[in-house]
């Protein structure tokens, strides 16, 4: 069983940085039923899910939403089985609720590609 615990939210003022990690346990990387993928989506109160970026160990691609690319960097660690969300530049638009995904996949931008979730970790920015 996978296990996924996000951390590093926090309140910062608008052009702010922030780092959240998200560390996984019960799993391989690099073998069947192993985790190929790890992403991060965000939820604003009164809105739905949405996609911010992932990083797949195999392949080594990274995918951003346009709302964050040049301002979000994707990190990962394998030896320590964690990935990081490097945010700077944050804006109040970034206020959110931030989740961690992984999946044994090559997952997308779509939530549903995902198995595991972490508990989430808030973001806020304040302008």
């Amino acid at each position: 069983q996978v296990q996924l615990i996000d951390s590093g939210g926090g309140s910062v003022q608008s052009g702010d940085s922030l780092r959240l990690s998200c560390v996984a346990s019960g799993h391989t990387f690099g073998h069947t039923f192993s985790i190929y993928t790890m992403g991060w989506f965000r939820q604003a109160p009164g809105k739905e899910r949405e996609f911010v970026a992932s990083g797949s160990w195999g392949a080594r691609t990274e995918l951003y939403a346009d709302s964050v690319k040049g301002r979000f960097t994707i990190a990962k660690d394998g030896a320590k089985s964690t990935m990081y969300l490097q945010m700077n530049s944050l804006k109040p638009e970034d206020t959110a609720a931030y989740y961690c995904a992984a999946s044994t996949t090559a997952a997308g931008k779509e939530s549903h590609d995902y198995e595991y979730w972490g508990q989430g970790a808030q973001v806020t920015v304040s302008s």
